[in-house]
């Protein structure tokens, strides 16, 4: 009965543990939210409002420029109340770049004054351009109507309802003037309220194409090489609603995608009303179906044996098909100690549905005692002398696998496809290395993507977070880019992993020798992934949950030393957000 009671005890002190932990979460999500609204405030006050002095430093740059090119606005129209017409059409109007052609497709509006206040800014102004179709297309159609019109080297989308900041063409200008052989561009974006008020604003990574399939990135403000869309044939129509998501997939098929630009700066006001999918999801559910098969579509020309699901908000899932037969797996186990580490290894196999699957592990702090019954597929290597990171290079010397996966044995999986969903990524040429998401007990973020230049040297992505938060633009739920992963539990190509070298365990043998070895593949042209769905969590929870351990200051002064570069300015963070730690928040 005694064991019973302490049992019920235990119980009980767990579920108060979660109560109280889950309070604490919901509270400090709900001010995580309060304080990056008010903080946006002050940074629209502070950064994202012009001055007379801002605007003639654009003119005098305007008059330096080598290259004013032509831009063409598409701006497909349909039954749009008159006051949201004619902001949007004056935003154009107030571009201080100049040099800009507003190319207009009334899609056979109902309506009057759409008519009427097109033709009158058409009279106003002979850089506005505008075709009255006499059929209703829906926007795919109308947009080829717009693009019919236009000339020049780049084209630029605009929805009827919404604004561009006065500098907006004036940053595109400026990019194609530093970069000329730009195929693509897109900006960060915000949205705007009926009464002009800004806010949620969408501060971007650099091109992450794992996080595009998840999500579009891309969105407003975007622009592309003309020629290019003519190329393609425009906007297909039957994907109304995710025309544009269609069309940017479309365009990367066939681009260099070092000619993709993203410009860290809000120069799109997204306008929230009805009807509207700033609104609110809703507003348009076909909208996500379609997306799915345009990205569908996408990989079944592309040759991608992929399926495309519904996840998170709406957005979408790529699962890649595993080969038959499943390349062999060696998941290479850290312990601490003997006598919690063929447990661990117990729990691991149980819960990992992975069958080709061979098991290296590292005892690190002590000896067994007495004879162990070790599993036939399991082989333990007991090093107590050496750093960790050449600890995993040992152990990866004695694997087998063709696929190499690290983890830590203080961890449990969540699900028992965990090892598949890595692995997925890890066969992909392309890819350099995946990794998971690390919780700690308290179903707090432990371990995520990895963001160069923040909290000292490296900073975890939504570290804190509740497991479940969306965090920045959903990035804590989807599949993604990030500069670097953690060795806690991220698998790489056996082949890839030797050609690199394994971990520089002479100059970082405790810490960042995971950081980077994921950097020195990304240089190779490689992509670091980060998926959601292979998700650990620590076996119990923390009193006290810490960071791993910092960096000594030699590990620490020799990594900022060789990737000064990307400490600088890590293309997965965008600029405008805070250094203090990779939380995303707004820098003000």
């Amino acid at each position: 009965m005694s064991s019973i009671g302490e049992n019920i005890e235990r119980s009980v002190s767990a579920i108060r543990t979660a109560l109280r932990t889950g309070v604490k979460i919901t509270f400090a999500t709900i001010f995580r939210k309060i304080r990056e609204r008010r903080n946006y405030e002050k940074w629209v006050a502070k950064f994202g409002t012009l001055d007379d002095a801002r605007r003639q430093e654009f003119r005098e740059r305007i008059a330096s420029f080598e290259n004013k090119p032509l831009l063409s606005i598409l701006l497909p129209v349909y039954d749009v109340d008159e006051i949201w017409l004619r902001l949007c059409i004056e935003s154009v109007f107030k571009q201080i770049y100049t040099n800009w052609r507003l190319c207009i497709a009334d899609d056979c509006s109902p309506k009057p004054h759409v008519r009427s206040v097109l033709e009158e800014y058409a009279a106003k102004d002979e850089r506005v351009k505008v075709v009255f179709r006499e059929t209703n297309g829906h926007i795919s159609a109308a947009s080829n109507s717009a693009l019919e019109l236009a000339k020049g080297e780049f084209t630029v989308l605009l929805d009827h309802d919404d604004e561009l900041s006065e500098d907006a063409l004036f940053w595109v200008a400026n990019e194609l003037n530093k970069f000329p052989e730009t195929m693509m561009i897109y900006s960060d974006e915000d949205l705007i309220d009926e009464k002009g008020r800004r806010y949620s604003p969408k501060f971007k990574p650099d091109w992450s194409r794992d996080l595009f399939y998840s999500v579009n990135i891309i969105t407003h403000l975007s622009a592309y090489r003309t020629s290019q869309l003519r190329q393609i044939g425009g906007f297909r129509v039957g994907f109304e609603g995710s025309q544009d998501y269609d069309l940017a997939l479309r365009v990367i098929e066939k681009i260099d995608e070092n000619n993709i630009r993203h410009i860290p700066r809000i120069l799109y006001h997204w306008r929230v009303i009805r009807g509207s999918v700033a609104y609110g999801g809703g507003e348009k559910p076909y909208a996500h179906e379609r997306a799915r098969e345009a990205l569908r579509s996408h990989f079944e020309r592309t040759g991608k044996k992929a399926t495309v699901t519904e996840t998170a908000d709406d957005l979408h899932r790529i699962l890649y098909t595993l080969p038959e037969p499943t390349p062999r797996v060696t998941l290479i186990l850290s312990a601490e100690n003997a006598t919690s580490g063929l447990r661990g290894v117990s729990e691991f196999l149980r819960l990992t549905n992975y069958s080709d699957l061979d098991i290296v592990l590292i005892e690190r702090n002590s000896a067994p005692n007495g004879p162990q019954n070790i599993p036939e597929r399991v082989k333990i290597i007991r090093n107590l002398t050496v750093a960790k990171a050449e600890a995993l290079n040992l152990a990866a010397a004695e694997s087998e696998g063709e696929i190499l996966c690290f983890a830590d044995l203080n961890l449990l999986p969540r699900s028992v496809d965990w090892l598949a969903e890595l692995v997925s990524f890890a066969i992909q040429d392309e890819i350099g290395t995946a990794g998971g998401k690390v919780l700690s007990g308290n179903e707090t973020v432990k371990g995520t993507g990895l963001i160069m230049g923040t909290a000292g040297t490296v900073g975890i992505a939504h570290y804190g977070f509740p497991g479940n938060s969306p965090g920045n633009m959903v990035r804590n739920r989807l599949i993604g880019n990030y500069s670097a992963v953690s060795a806690s539990c991220m698998a790489i190509r056996r082949s890839l992993f030797d050609e690199i070298g394994g971990f520089d365990s002479g100059n970082l043998p405790n810490n960042l020798f995971d950081a980077d070895l994921c950097l020195r593949l990304r240089k190779k042209g490689l992509r670091i992934v980060f998926t959601p769905f292979a998700e650990v969590i620590q076996n119990e929870v923390e009193r006290r949950p810490n960071r791993e351990n910092d960096p000594t200051a030699s590990e620490s002064e020799y990594f900022k030393n060789k990737w000064r570069e990307i400490i600088g300015r890590d293309p997965f963070y965008n600029p405008n957000l805070s250094k203090k730690d990779a939380s995303f928040s707004i820098d003000i």
